[in-house]
């Protein structure tokens, strides 16, 4: 006599069907810690491009600012050999006018090559903003607020004032006399 079992489940399909829901849930813990990391990596690496850019930026903001210092430094030589032109002129010595000249040339031309400007001022309005007002003077013939002479030259890197121009504005009510 033979028996058939028929559709009876057999130990070791539970176990093999255990194993495979076991496995699905390690795939998925899996899945889950890869989505996890991948998360991590892009979030580090969005925050090391980000560093960088700061870290450029600084490097950049330094470099100006100590460019800016040394044309701080540089601006009173640049003042004293505008003075000795202006003596050297009055004095007729054509030899040391001359080599004033040249080196003022090209200390100007090399403020220009970094962006460093001057203005000449005489005759425009004051701006408080880019002039120091030492004193007042009074022509009739010139608007009130504007500059009648210059004492010290002003300098700027586009709209950055570096040294404001030191000026002499005109008021229109003349001073009483003592």
């Amino acid at each position: 006599m033979k028996i058939e079992i028929i559709d009876a489940p057999t130990p070791a399909s539970g176990v093999a069907s255990a194993a495979s829901e076991a496995t699905a849930l390690e795939m998925e813990t899996l899945r889950a810690e890869a989505a996890r990391q991948m998360d991590l990596h892009l979030r580090l690496a969005a925050d090391f491009e980000n560093f960088k850019r700061r870290s450029r930026a600084e490097a950049e903001a330094r470099a100006v600012a100590q460019k800016d210092m040394f044309i701080q430094e540089l601006l009173p030589v640049i003042d004293n050999l505008e003075r000795a032109l202006a003596t050297a002129t009055a004095s007729g010595n054509p030899a040391l006018r001359q080599g004033v000249e040249m080196t003022l040339q090209q200390l100007r031309k090399l403020l220009l090559q970094h962006g460093i400007e001057s203005d000449e001022v005489v005759g425009r309005p004051f701006d408080p903003h880019q002039h120091d007002a030492l004193s007042q003077g009074h022509d009739p013939a010139q608007p009130a607020g504007t500059i009648l002479e210059m004492f010290q030259r002003g300098y700027r890197r586009g709209a950055k004032v570096l040294r404001p121009a030191r000026v002499s504005v005109n008021n229109v009510i003349p001073p009483r006399p003592h």
